[in-house]
């Protein structure tokens, strides 16, 4: 047997396609409104527009509806276009015709309730029938497809759901609809406005506006619309400066006027225009005229409005964002409506031109200026916003046809229709519920309340020069997607304009509300302890226990202790003065051992003035227990040797003054004792000095806390803390070191009034100057202590310790080493006779 080539077989099936294509499309009626069949569906478009005032209408026909809508005109073609199709594919509905009968809604209730009537009433009657039962009463239609807006279902939409006729709409998006007790039939092919209400505010959120107005039409869609834009955008954060209604059924143009007023008032840079494609023209009309630019959020219903895009002078009024219903192109559209208007031309110039009273649109014939139509006329199914809604049209039909496949048992070549069998709506509703199917790669389902599974494309109208297109810069589909670089705003520099009542606060502030408004506040810095916790709280959060901040803090943070570190400047410059003076002290020392046994040395306290040089030394050294980080144990130690170790010096200098009162003011009673008073005398002196001011050192350990003890509990006020070792309690502080003044005090007092003896050394100046030295130092920082914090406390402390180890040391050891160094000859026992022997000369005693 002879096999044709594949690509002749390719070729053959493709050219049958063709054909068969090319067949149904000629085949196709010039009847636009209706077509006779086995099942019959309806559909309500709103071919026409309104011309009448309503206010003086008087009787019930008293309404002329004689402007062609041409979107909607073209929406009812696109059923036609629908039904034809599927009777041309014998796959949905072999062997049976679908008819349909469209009339026209001119979207106005007492226009709509007619062809309503006539769908309910009973088969081909035209009669409704009044039955205590309607279970087995059969409808004119199976289905209604239609209406378009969200005013009309809710007109006709429960007198439908009576008789439990499956109501289709390819428009009408209000969310009321969902109630299916109110609604038992209704079902859409767009989604509902709760989904695009959470679009627009998630839009809203993205670009950072707060602060907007929302206009509605004053019907169905736009007040429901609103009402939950609103909500949704409380809850979000978002405030709704001003609500605004367009009146539908009377004169617009003032309302437009004052709402565009408190617009311009509240001065929102954003505004929500949930309105009908004709009350948002007559919005526009005004806003070009006043000249207004800000950015308009456009709901489905007008977003891609061709009457409005074509407005002289929109280009103006600045950026709009809208929103569609996510859509496939129907590829057949254009031919079949190409070929059509072709018929309808052909038959106009083969028979006689209608008579002129036929053309006013009746409800037979909504459009009888139809018969005009020609292939010069595509431009009506060309538009954008028609081939975008077409597709919901057009699976509004097919889920029908879908339906009655399903119900009637149907394969791809037959169906089971008997003659006299009857479709009940009510049961071809049940099937409705549970159609899944894909059309042009489109997956359509509904869920229970009636809605089907879509989202919304997101877009922005772009202005050229011959017109207005509209750019694809997202989607939303449970989540919003979007493209920013896509969107051309029309303001300086290309940015995101602004629509904000307040500026955003800054890092640690919180809002004060101000007015009615949450969005509307000033900024009020958090303070000391306290945190922004979140970016839109309203009160500054006090930090919990054991942590701090520092003012406009965000944040808490666990409290850090800083030291006098070693590398630091304040320790390297302690060290250096401390070096200064222990090497001052360590000469005297040298020089002293070097010349011990001379009498200035015994003098001065010979052993006990060895040992007095030690501890200066010592107390010199132990200033560094006050750098480095401190502990327990350090601090234990730092008071108690800062203190010892200057009592052992202040209480030699203490035993020599009391020799010297004892020699001047008793000379004759202390020459015999003298070397006992020298001897174990001045060392009991010391020793009694040094346990009392063990004594005071041992109280003060025990009830100062340790340092472990101090930090668990301090009080945290603060981030960062100098951590030095703890003086409390302060009185046990003050005792200790004021001991210490208290020996140079009576040092002081001894030797204050001594006079000197004629020709001899004068130890008394010497003890006099260093301990009033001494005390002059240490008084002065007792309250430049208390006014200080408690790193220049630490400083303080070293420093004067160094200053007053210094003054001790040049007043009292300095003038001995000048007479060691310089006038070596006077170190003779005679010279210091008085201090050595406790002999005091007749001429010494007549001049004291």
């Amino acid at each position: 047997m002879y096999k044709l080539p594949h690509y002749l077989l390719l070729l053959h099936v493709f050219w049958m396609l063709g054909c068969a294509e090319a067949d149904w499309l000629q085949n196709i009626s010039t009847d636009l409104f209706r077509s006779p069949g086995d099942i019959l569906l309806g559909g309500l478009f709103p071919i026409n527009e309104l011309t009448s005032d309503l206010s003086q209408r008087e009787e019930p026909d008293d309404i002329e509806c004689n402007s062609i809508n041409n979107y909607g005109l073209g929406l009812a073609l696109v059923m036609k276009f629908s039904v034809d199709y599927i009777n041309a594919d014998q796959r949905v509905l072999p062997g049976i015709k679908l008819g349909f009968e469209t009339y026209d809604t001119c979207t106005q209730p007492a226009v709509i309730m007619k062809p309503t009537l006539l769908f309910l009433s009973e088969g081909s009657t035209g009669e409704v029938a009044v039955r205590c039962n309607y279970t087995d009463y059969t409808t004119r239609v199976v289905a209604v497809i239609g209406p378009y807006s969200s005013e009309m279902v809710s007109v006709v939409g429960k007198l439908l759901g009576f008789f439990l006729i499956p109501q289709i709409s390819y428009g009408a998006t209000s969310d009321k609809f969902s109630d299916k007790e109110l609604y038992p039939s209704f079902m859409r092919t767009v989604p509902t406005d709760k989904g695009q209400v959470e679009a627009i505010v998630e839009l809203l959120k993205l670009f950072g506006w707060n602060w907007v107005a929302v206009v509605a039409s004053e019907d169905e869609y736009g007040r429901q619309g609103q009402r939950q834009f609103s909500a949704l955008a409380g809850e979000k954060g978002i405030c709704v400066a001003y609500e605004g209604l367009i009146p539908i059924y009377s004169n617009p143009g003032p309302t437009i006027r004052n709402i565009l007023e408190h617009i311009n008032t509240t001065s929102v840079g954003v505004v929500v225009l949930f309105a009908l494609s004709q009350p948002a023209l007559k919005f526009f009309r005004e806003v070009i005229q006043r000249n207004m630019k800000l950015v308009w959020v456009g709901s489905t219903a007008w977003a891609l409005h061709n009457d409005i895009a074509s407005l002289p002078n929109i280009n103006t009024v600045g950026t709009i964002l809208a929103f569609a219903e996510m859509s496939t192109p129907l590829s057949l559209l254009s031919p079949y409506f190409q070929t059509l208007f072709s018929k309808i031309q052909q038959e106009r110039q083969e028979q006689h031109p209608l008579d002129p009273s036929s053309s006013i649109p009746s409800m037979g014939n909504p459009c009888p200026s139809c018969w005009h139509l020609s292939p010069d006329n595509m431009s009506l199914v060309e538009d954008t916003l028609l081939k975008r809604t077409a597709f919901s049209v057009y699976a509004a039909v097919h889920s029908v046809a879908q339906a009655l496949h399903d119900m009637l048992g149907c394969n791809t070549t037959f169906c089971p229709l008997e003659s006299d069998q009857k479709i009940y709506p009510w049961q071809l509703l049940e099937v409705l519920k549970k159609v899944s199917l894909n059309i042009t790669g489109t997956h359509i389902e509904f869920d229970e309340m009636g809605n089907p599974s879509m989202g919304y494309d997101v877009m922005v109208w772009i202005w050229q020069e011959h017109g207005v297109t509209f750019r694809q810069i997202g989607n939303f589909l449970g989540n919003l997607s979007i493209d920013k670089t896509l969107i051309e705003w029309h303001t300086v520099s290309n940015k995101v304009p602004m629509s904000n009542c307040s500026a955003d606060c800054k890092t640690g502030e919180v809002r004060r509300v101000k007015g009615f408004h949450s969005c509307c506040f000033d900024c009020i810095p958090c303070l000391e302890g306290t945190f922004q916790n979140n970016t839109d709280d309203i009160q500054c959060t006090n930090c919990p226990e054991g942590q701090w901040s520092t003012p406009r803090s965000n944040h808490c943070v666990d409290p850090t202790y800083t030291y006098l570190a070693w590398d630091s400047h304040e320790s390297l410059g302690l060290v250096l003065a401390g070096v200064v003076v222990l090497i001052c002290e360590v000469v005297v020392t040298v020089l002293f051992l070097r010349h011990w046994d001379t009498p200035v040395v015994k003098a001065t306290g010979g052993p006990l003035c060895a040992l007095s040089l030690l501890c200066l030394m010592g107390c010199c050294a132990s200033l560094v227990l006050f750098l480095g980080p401190p502990g327990d144990v350090m601090c234990r130690l730092q008071l108690p040797f800062n203190a010892m170790f200057p009592t052992v010096t202040l209480s030699t200098i203490l035993a020599i003054s009391l020799q010297i009162v004892c020699v001047t003011e008793f000379p004759e009673k202390t020459s015999p004792h003298l070397q006992t008073l020298r001897g174990p005398g001045s060392c009991l002196v010391v020793l009694a000095c040094c346990g009392v001011q063990a004594g005071l050192c041992g109280w003060f350990v025990q009830v100062a806390p340790s340092l472990t003890t101090f930090r668990s509990e301090l009080r945290v006020e603060f981030v960062e803390r100098f951590l030095s070792c703890p003086v409390t309690p302060l009185l046990s502080f003050g005792i200790v070191l004021g001991f210490n003044g208290l020996l140079a005090l009576i040092s002081f007092m001894c030797t204050f009034m001594a006079l000197k003896p004629a020709g001899q050394y004068n130890m008394a100046r010497d003890i006099t100057i260093s301990t009033l030295a001494y005390c002059v130092v240490w008084v002065i920082f007792v309250p430049i202590y208390t006014g200080l914090d408690d790193r220049k406390k630490s400083i303080a402390h070293v420093t004067v310790t160094l200053i007053s180890h210094m003054g001790l040391v040049a007043a009292y050891f300095f003038p001995k080493c000048h007479l060691l160094m310089k006038t070596p000859e006077l170190n003779t026992a005679d010279h210091f006779r008085a201090y050595l022997e406790g002999k005091i000369t007749a001429q010494e005693e007549q001049a004291q």
